[in-house]
């Protein structure tokens, strides 16, 4: 982030409602809590409560995958408030901010294997480059019991993690959940102009071609 201009961060994209104000590369605020649903009710809010109103020259949000419904808050919000402020708009992966912060929390392992919780019994998955964060393949959209077959990754993170773990009968899944506040461990290169949609299937989605501890 650019020194001197404030950054506000949306995420939305999972049971988390998480906003935060950077300026100057540090932060100065935030609002997180596990809030379930009711993101389009608490969003606005949330975001009041920080510093001028969390007005910015600069707005990053979460553009998926996860919950449709999150997603969808926060991209509105998000269009909103950076045509009202004239701000830049930015938006950046869900698995990739989990694989940020499992690197933070997590001294050893690689590749970052990162399952999110998605709809119809599926997991949103992909792994990451520990050192550059780099994916190792697209993100898919795999059914719970289909992905168990597939990976043997001993460490898994994110808000799908236990159940598949569950699913395997081994290893060891860690509950994360994206928070606005890790915006800033993201390398610049995966973060996108504008603020398109990633819901996670569809043309976008393909089955990884290594799902493995391995790969």
């Amino acid at each position: 982030m650019s020194s001197g201009t404030r950054h506000l961060v949306i995420d939305t994209a999972s049971e988390a409602l998480s906003v935060a104000l950077f300026e100057d590369g540090a932060l100065i605020s935030h609002h997180h809590e596990i809030a379930g649903r009711g993101h389009a009710e608490k969003l606005v809010p949330a975001i009041a409560t920080l510093p001028d109103g969390g007005r910015a020259q600069a707005i990053w949000v979460d553009a998926g995958p996860g919950s449709f419904t999150g997603i969808r808050v926060g991209l509105a919000a998000a269009r909103a408030l950076a045509f009202a402020w004239g701000a830049d708009l930015k938006s950046y992966s869900s698995l990739a901010l989990l694989a940020a912060l499992a690197r933070e929390v997590e001294a050893n392992g690689t590749p970052l294997s990162i399952a999110i919780t998605g709809g119809h019994g599926e997991l949103f998955w992909q792994q990451f480059d520990r050192d550059s964060l780099a994916p190792l393949a697209p993100p898919a959209s795999v059914p719970i019991a289909d992905l168990a077959a597939m990976t043997d990754a001993p460490l898994i993170f994110g808000t799908g993690a236990q159940a598949l773990v569950s699913a395997r009968g081994y290893g060891e899944g860690r509950l994360l959940y994206p928070d606005a506040r890790a915006a800033l461990l993201l390398p610049l290169s995966t973060v996108a102009e504008g603020a398109t949609a990633s819901y996670g299937r569809g043309a976008d989605a393909a089955l990884p071609a290594a799902a493995t501890g391995d790969a």
